[in-house]
């Protein structure tokens, strides 16, 4: 591949709900530059792009592709992402680095849930955005309905430049409203377009989306808007650099016509990308922060600059070890050259660097400003760190990933394997920091946090794959509390004689309920010496011991005041250990004397649904002992509040998946701990009693 200038590249994060087609567009694109020889196939388990054995047989992507090729006078990166919500972290990473989003929308079932949130995530990062609608070849498709909703949804911005002829099983036409033109394709695959004038019957409305396409990119531009008002018209150039002008502003973005699975219209999408696609100078410049403080760096992206250069995502691959891609900001990264990791302060020294398509390699000399590559046998770089020259340091924002859904408690199999886990699952991460491993000292469990339930299969597949390691999934244990709801005291004795010194303790205690929040308050009204001071502090250890360890579902007790108020004392045999299970025994009585109730952790649960699923989703979380605290509408989308136990919510996103035939999405947040039911409390209690057995 030849060397290119910043202004020529192409950095394109290809994005859409599950199931739109981005890796068929992808295999079709690198088949339309001519980057592979045969289109392959996403059934056939023959793309370039989902290359794992995992992908090859689940038939969807899960991690994010680099795809590298040259069209024309540029060079492209397409970045083909994950539709799976339980993957939106690769989706995060991919639009981190991009210059632009592609997105694809299903010809048949429009504008999804995924589609809106995917959006979402480009408009957080300033994107322009391309829409291309796909699978026109299916019966059913809805072209002018897409473009509706499109308009409802993503605002006015999105306008048609192409619309189909004969969509469905029979299509193979379009018009190009900028072209002027029919636009016929061979179904041989081969991509072959013939042209022809635009038929009377589609003239009025070809004119109708190209009269919209001029009125945006006029006012992009006050110049442009100027001459537009004074003539009425704008030049070929003129238009062409207002909807390059929007599309970079975020004002304008275009809807193109393909079926990817039979490579029509994609030489024309890979043309306009060329043409109206952001390069890294178009974009904004970089920005970061100088280490170890908050003052603010701009960089400009150009060869001449200080290198810097982002990590945004981690492989490991069978026979070449630790893949780090990088996004080069500013200067350019050489083979040999010595750089600083300028999150972690250390030395890095660059090996051989990579063009990368799928899984093939080829060896490069140098990333230029604005640049993609793959670099191997970084020492002490990973994903989210920042490279740059040592005497001119930047560091570069992370990745933020989505919330993690779905937990599970994780234990080793085999005897042992306990550390051959967390040196796993730290790789792993390395790889994908989406998910995390928390060590619970309170429940006394390994909690694996994912997006998902296929997020966490497929992350201890590659576990047991990489590490042969195999790991025993459960449901996570419940972080109930404990509390009193009245007063209660009681006063224990505890006397133990065994020849020669005895052991003797005497404690009062009174425990009253706090506020919910308020935690735990131990107060000393000893008067009169009936407690000798020394032994105090012994009460109060055999009390906190005791609500580390709880009473009644041996769980943390919360949100009571404790007071030792009386007592009596050996002159003898008194000791710190007597007093502290004296003050254990009469805090536990007064305690049970108290009105004890269990509370359970309440999460607040948004859940995202097209208007048809809503009954079936509110039934669902009512059947979860969930309280629905609200609605709001969102185009065709109902979004769901609601405060769910989280004792219900384990695997949720696999039921939201289920009930909505994958096209629900929810989030979940912790709210506040609660009092559990009667009937609630009675099945913990008995569950703690019969593992206790």
């Amino acid at each position: 591949m030849k060397e290119y200038k910043s202004k020529d590249i192409r950095n394109l994060a290809l994005i859409g709900h599950s199931g739109s087609g981005k890796t068929t567009l992808t295999e079709a694109m690198l088949f339309s530059a001519r980057a592979i020889n045969r289109q392959g196939s996403v059934d056939e388990g023959t793309t370039t792009s989902d290359y794992r054995n995992d992908e090859k047989e689940r038939k969807i992507s899960i991690q994010t592709s680099l795809n590298q090729f040259e069209f024309g006078i540029n060079k492209i990166t397409v970045l083909d992402t994950p539709g799976y919500s339980d993957f939106a972290g690769e989706v995060k990473s991919a639009l981190r680095i991009a210059d632009m989003a592609i997105i694809t929308v299903h010809a048949v079932a429009g504008i999804e849930v995924g589609t809106e949130q995917v959006w979402g995530f480009a408009k957080e990062r300033n994107l322009g955005t391309l829409l291309v609608v796909n699978l026109l070849d299916k019966e059913n498709s809805n072209f002018d309905r897409i473009v509706s909703v499109a308009a409802e949804r993503l605002g006015n911005g999105v306008l048609p430049v192409q619309f189909p002829v004969n969509e469905g099983v029979g299509f193979d036409s379009i018009i190009d409203v900028l072209q002027g033109k029919l636009i016929k394709f061979s179904k041989d695959g081969s991509g072959k377009e013939e042209k022809s004038d635009i038929p009377d019957e589609y003239e009025e409305r070809a004119a109708k989306f190209k009269q919209s396409l001029i009125d945006s990119a006029a006012e992009t531009d006050d110049t442009l808007l100027e001459k537009y008002l004074d003539s009425g018209e704008l030049s070929k150039e003129e238009l062409e650099s207002g909807i390059k002008n929007g599309i970079a502003s975020g004002t304008i973005h275009p809807l193109y016509c393909v079926s990817a699975e039979k490579n029509m219209g994609v030489k024309i999408l890979l043309s306009a990308l060329s043409d109206y696609g952001a390069s890294p100078v178009d974009v904004a410049r970089p920005s970061g922060t100088k280490p170890g403080s908050d003052d603010v760096i701009e960089r400009s992206v150009s060869e001449n600059e200080s290198t810097s250069a982002f990590i945004f995502k981690t492989v490991s691959e069978a026979h070449v070890g630790e893949l780090s891609f990088l996004r080069v900001y500013s200067g350019s990264v050489k083979s040999g050259m010595d750089l600083t990791n300028s999150t972690q302060n250390k030395h890095e020294r660059i090996a051989q660097m990579y063009s990368i398509k799928g899984h093939e390699r080829k060896e490069v000399g140098q990333a230029i400003a604005g640049d993609i590559a793959a670099v191997v046998k970084l020492k002490s770089t990973h994903t989210g760190d920042t490279l740059s020259d040592s005497d001119n340091q930047i560091t570069y924002e992370k990745t933020q990933y989505p919330d993690t859904v779905l937990t599970v408690a994780v234990s080793a199999l085999e005897q042992g394997d306990e550390e051959k886990i967390g040196t796993g699952l730290s790789a792993l991460h390395a790889e994908d920091p989406s998910f995390h491993l928390e060590i619970d000292g309170e429940l006394s469990q390994m909690l694996l946090h994912t997006q998902g339930e296929l997020h966490m299969e497929v992350i201890l597949s590659r576990l047991k794959e990489r590490f042969n390691v195999d790991l025993e999934k459960n449901p996570p244990k419940i972080p109930y509390r404990e509390t009193i709801k009245s007063v209660g005291d009681h006063r224990a004795k505890y006397k133990k004689q065994s020849g020669g010194r005895g052991q003797y303790g005497d404690a009062h205690v009174k425990v009253e309920p706090l506020k919910r929040g308020a935690g735990f308050e131990f107060v000393n009204k000893i008067a009169g010496g009936v407690i000798p001071t020394k032994f105090i502090p012994s009460v109060e250890k055999g009390i906190v011991e005791s609500i580390g360890k709880g009473i009644i579902a041996d769980s943390k007790i919360v949100d009571l005041k404790a007071t030792v108020y009386d007592g009596s004392y050996h002159a003898v045999d008194s000791s710190d250990i007597a007093f502290k299970i004296a003050g254990a025994m009469a805090f536990k009585q007064a305690f049970l004397n108290a009105k004890p109730v269990i509370l359970e952790p309440i999460y607040d649960v948004k859940v995202k649904v097209p208007e048809e699923h809503m009954g079936d989703v509110m039934g669902d979380l009512t059947s979860r002992r969930g309280k629905i605290s609200g609605m709001d509408a969102d185009g065709h989308f109902q979004i769901i509040n609601a405060k769910v136990p989280l004792a219900e919510l384990y695997k949720y996103s696999t039921s939201i998946r289920s009930i909505t035939a994958g096209r629900g999405l929810h989030s979940q947040s912790f709210s506040h701990y609660e009092e559990t039911t009667m009937e609630v409390g009675k099945n913990i209690m008995k569950k703690v009693s019969s593992e206790e057995e």
